[in-house]
């Protein structure tokens, strides 16, 4: 199936619960485990305990409804701002950060997020930080040039972004285009944060096929560079699992300061 012919999932229908339970749940038969939350969750808190990216306001842009990522950060980053694509994915993260009934329980990310600081006692200690970090949820759109208009956010200390580039990229030109706009929210001194899929083609949700636009390592760095980019920690993971659900061949993590 060539790209022509693969949905893109912020701009047709996508079916955000389904995406969770697929990708991100802790269903027996749910093989991402290692690449989808260990990994990520492992090396967001290696740098945010390390000392070297710090601040008061960190602006999340990724894909879906994610979260999980960002319970390291609220030990740190006083005012957490939710981007989102996708009108379900603001709702489903909404419904999750005021407890609302029928919320998705991501019990089973705050408790390997409590394992990794030795707090194993504190689950819901940490889902409760977490939710009171985050300030505002809003829904953006990168054909603005205020990606958030008509909401102007302050410039950010650190920005994260999971799993998105790939997903909302159609080519080189507007991933550079993309990243950008992700720059212009982000103080200079203040890191942006990345974590993607490399050499990837599609991933399905539902039994439709979405999106991916491949790229290697070597692509993200050059791209982090030519947008006055100082590279600070880089780790990549072979993919671990098996399945037919998506194409992809290893799993990224790049950290970067913006020097200019």
């Amino acid at each position: 199936m060539d790209c022509g012919a693969k949905k893109f999932y912020h701009k047709h229908d996508f079916d955000s619960r389904t995406f969770l339970d697929t990708y991100f749940s802790d269903k027996l038969d749910m093989v991402f485990g290692d690449d989808a939350l260990k990994f990520p969750m492992m090396n967001f808190h290696y740098v945010f305990s390390s000392g070297f990216v710090k601040g008061d306001v960190l602006i999340d842009v990724s894909l879906g409804p994610l979260v999980h990522h960002l319970y390291s950060a609220c030990d740190i980053f006083k005012d957490i701002i939710i981007l989102k694509l996708n009108e379900r994915c603001t709702m489903e993260t909404s419904r999750w950060k005021d407890t609302r009934t029928g919320a998705y329980d991501w019990t089973h990310t705050s408790a390997h997020a409590a394992k990794l600081e030795g707090k194993s006692a504190q689950v819901q200690d940490k889902d409760e930080q977490l939710k009171a970090a985050i300030s505002h949820v809003i829904s953006c759109d990168f054909e603005n040039e205020n990606i958030t208009h008509p909401v102007v956010l302050p410039l950010a200390d650190c920005i994260t972004s999971v799993f998105l580039m790939e997903s909302i990229c159609k080519d080189e030109e507007d991933y550079m285009k993309i990243l950008g706009k992700m720059s212009k929210l982000l103080r200079p001194g203040g890191h942006l944060i990345l974590i993607a899929v490399l050499n990837s083609s599609y991933f399905i949700v539902g039994g439709e096929k979405f999106h991916g636009f491949g790229f290697d390592e070597s692509f993200v760095k050059n791209a982090l560079s030519k947008l006055g980019f100082v590279i600070d920690y880089c780790a990549v993971q072979r993919r671990k699992n098996d399945s037919k659900l998506i194409n992809y061949k290893a799993v990224m993590f790049i950290a970067a300061c913006k020097a200019k």
